[in-house]
């Protein structure tokens, strides 16, 4: 499963043997895999600067995932032809790790061996400078992926309004691919060529009357220069003053004359236009699925340090100072345990909070001067963490 659960309990004696109940019973019951999710000693400062922090992590959080997810989602729409090499395109980087460094790793790997990097976010520092250097970081990505998407799919738009064109049946698409010089009379003072849609059951008919459809048709001057699947396009030269007249007998026989000018320059400007922006697309795709993948990689190695910020923060409010707790990382091994290995969780942790333990069980008991809903409260500290970022 790509679910993990991030916990944490603090770290006396007493829970210390409760985590390694939990981590027998779920080992026994094959509900989950557990590893030791390790988290720097930050400078707390007040507990109030963190009830403050608490809140503006929440939401970093929030924005953080809904990041990743569009960089997913837009390296999907860049990978358009491939898109079964979409995965092999949303990795991080392998981690500290001196070796591993500029290896790229799947994601649930990146959170199991997670390491906090003490060079781009230095525990040193105060935790509210920590925060803000991450929010920072995914502003500036936010920023980029909008310019670089919007330039490219504006580009991606024009090309497919072009091949649209194209992909019409005759009466609708362009002829611009189709047509070529030596199918028309041009600059003629008195004669012209048209075009017209002839369905497939009546070719013969019209080789037996486009002649006489009106007066002064050139003789033998059709000629069939496309067809689709209900029809094919002719031409037909005759003298510009009957032009009206041939368009409406035309129409009584079912035969469509298409209004189209041969312009050689305008052919040539669309021809031109439809190479361009094929080069152009060429030219951006490759820098900008470059780009998606190394900050798609940033963007959620920062959101995973957000997580253990926010199990930091928590942990801190919620068993109190000094700092000391253990924090955990759970995977689920299907679906169907979460239940169980909720209820394991819940039995192990319970005197935490009895209240809390309770009220889990039985919905109805409110919790005094907590506004999460119960269902988001446990008696440990407790962070979901989704890698399904294309669901």
């Amino acid at each position: 499963m790509s679910e993990f659960w991030l916990i944490s309990a603090p770290g006396d004696q007493e829970n210390l043997q409760a985590l390694e109940r939990m981590n027998t019973v779920t080992a026994k019951s094959n509900l989950s895999y557990n590893t030791k999710f390790s988290i720097p000693d930050f400078k707390v400062g007040t507990l109030d600067s963190l009830v403050g922090l608490s809140d503006e992590l929440g939401k970093l959080d929030t924005f953080a995932e809904s990041l990743i997810k569009k960089m997913a989602q837009s390296v999907v729409e860049v990978m358009e032809d491939a898109k079964g090499k979409v995965p092999e395109n949303l990795l991080a980087n392998g981690g500290l790790k001196e070796k591993m460094k500029y290896l790229k790793i799947d994601l649930p790997s990146f959170v199991t061996h997670f390491e906090w990097d003490m060079a781009k976010y230095p525990a040193k520092q105060p935790l509210v400078s920590v925060v803000d250097t991450l929010a920072k970081q995914l502003a500036q990505i936010e920023t980029d992926l909008k310019s670089r998407t919007a330039a490219y799919n504006t580009l991606k738009t024009n090309l497919e309004n072009l091949e649209k064109k194209s992909m019409g049946n005759l009466l609708t698409r362009t002829l611009s691919d189709i047509v070529s010089k030596e199918d028309f009379v041009l600059g003629s003072e008195y004669l012209v060529t048209l075009l017209v849609i002839v369905p497939k059951p009546s070719y013969a008919q019209w080789q037996k009357t486009y002649e006489s459809l009106s007066d002064m048709v050139v003789p033998r001057s059709t000629k069939l220069i496309a067809e689709d699947n209900e029809g094919g396009l002719f031409t037909v030269t005759l003298f510009r003053k009957v032009i009206e007249d041939f368009k409406t007998k035309a129409k009584e026989n079912k035969f469509t004359v298409r209004e189209f000018y041969y312009d050689e320059k305008e052919i040539k400007r669309e021809r031109e236009e439809m190479s361009r922006l094929l080069s152009d697309k060429k030219q951006q795709y490759g820098p900008l699925l470059r780009w998606l993948k190394v900050n798609f990689s940033e963007a959620f190695i920062a959101w995973i340090h957000i997580k253990a910020l926010r199990v930091f923060v928590e942990s801190v409010l919620r068993y109190g100072l000094p700092v000391n707790f253990q924090a955990v990382l759970l995977q689920p091994h299907k679906k169907s345990s979460t239940k169980r290995l909720r209820e394991v969780l819940n039995s192990v942790f319970r005197h935490l909070d009895q209240v809390a333990a309770a009220s889990i069980l039985d919905a109805s008991v409110e919790i005094p001067g907590l506004q999460l809903s119960t269902q988001d409260y446990f008696p440990y500290v407790y962070f979901h963490i989704d890698l399904s970022l294309l669901d």
